[in-house]
């Protein structure tokens, strides 16, 4: 367990002495007194950090295990999820063993709400939940690598620049990624690095890579299976950052580049949690049992089963219809003409309003790469439609993005 030390997530047995820590940190203390008691927090702060504090303890007495933790947790999850959709719904869960561990290979839109709603779904069907893949760009602050490290997140170190450094990175990543399924634990990670800003969901070969560089020598196919690879896909209906992506990919096809404000990602996670996310579904495909050649063929799979599973809603459909470029793809009006019929005249009504009061909110420079987040998914899933399969190319990369 040593080499691994530097990324792996708590034992149980340092539940006690993280969650004692936590419940004294100054900075933890003073973002949660100023959400709890805004009031009392600015006249009298180390009065409202001492509440505060003393409830934390309180909350976390005789919790002595990560199960217990997220035990514990489980309600407030459940209330956060509940006061940001309108619905969550899942599918898939039923064919897969709850006695066996799954190496969950998602595409990724949320930070935090991602894997969230993985670990919902899972703990309410009675399945262990995974072990979570996070970025070292996220853990800048003492308190948040804690927390995430509690919660089961281990840790990829995305800031290593060199050549040999990040090798090293890697081969102790793929190698933890590889015990963790060994000894039955199952995993969370991204397709690839970072969200999919712009709505497209391409598994990066050098994920797949990466699992299996610490097996050189092992039959490729074999070490695939061995991980019980389920690639999962995520839909929501409304993005909470949707601005914020709007504004980053406007900056990139205008200047060639984009530098992060500070507290950016803190305010990405924050509206992740709370913002509003309409409909959401969550769908767990089949595990990979097949004799897969090469790092390619596993990403097509991985591709294939994550937007089959994609669930498309209007807003997806009314951003295609705002995007002439898009909507004149090949096959693209047939396909667009298919999904109405799914849905009520009085809902798509309802949701048009909605989607309107939305892209208002966007700066008219912004206002099409806001509306390619959700037309994205419609250009893939016809794209991977039989009869158009090879004849659409990618809105975003049409597009620059």
């Amino acid at each position: 367990m040593l080499e691994f030390d530097a990324i792996r997530p708590y034992t149980d047995e340092e539940v006690p002495a993280v969650l004692q820590r936590l419940t004294r940190d100054d900075e933890l203390l003073g973002i949660l007194a100023s959400h709890h008691f805004p009031r009392l927090n600015r006249w009298f702060p180390r009065l409202a950090k001492g509440a505060v504090g003393a409830g934390l303890r309180r909350q976390t007495r005789r919790v002595d295990s990560v199960d217990e933790l997220q035990h514990r947790m489980e309600p407030y999850l459940d209330r956060l999820i509940e006061r940001s959709v309108a619905d969550v719904s899942y599918s898939g869960l039923d064919g897969l063993a709850k006695n066996r561990p799954h190496l969950f290979l998602a595409n990724h839109r949320d930070i935090v709400m991602d894997p969230a709603f993985v670990n919902y779904a899972l703990y309410h069907a009675g399945h262990p939940t995974p072990r979570i893949a996070i970025g070292d760009n996220l853990l800048q602050r003492p308190f948040v690598s804690d927390l995430m490290r509690l919660n089961k997140s281990f840790i990829v170190h995305r800031s290593v620049t060199g050549r040999r450094e990040k090798l090293t990175v890697y081969q102790t990543l793929s190698a933890y990624i590889n015990q963790s399924i060994a000894t039955g634990n199952s995993i969370w990670i991204a397709q690839a690095e970072g969200r999919a800003k712009d709505g497209v969901d391409e598994t990066d070969t050098a994920i797949i890579k990466m699992l299996c560089m610490s097996r050189k020598g092992e039959d490729f196919a074999q070490v695939v299976r061995s991980l019980n690879i389920v690639p999962v896909s995520i839909a929501y209906e409304w993005d909470p950052c949707d601005q914020m992506k709007a504004r980053e990919l406007e900056q990139r096809d205008r200047t060639g580049t984009y530098t992060k404000e500070s507290g950016e990602d803190d305010r990405s996670i924050a509206k992740g949690l709370t913002g509003y996310k309409g409909h959401v579904h969550v769908a767990f495909g089949e595990p990979l049992t097949g004799d897969y050649p090469d790092a390619k063929a596993v990403a097509r799979e991985v591709d294939r089963q994550i937007l089959q599973n994609y669930k498309l809603r209007p807003s997806n459909f009314m951003a295609v219809e705002n995007l002439p470029e898009v909507f004149s793809l090949p096959d693209m009006e047939a396909f667009i003409d298919n999904w109405r019929a799914d849905f009520e005249p009085e809902r798509l009504m309802s949701e048009k309003a909605q989607f309107e009061r939305r892209l208002a909110g966007c700066s008219a420079s912004e206002q099409h790469w806001w509306l390619l987040q959700y037309a994205n998914p419609v250009v893939s899933a016809c794209m991977a439609a039989p009869a158009t399969a090879t004849s659409a190319p990618s809105a975003a990369s049409d597009a620059g993005a």
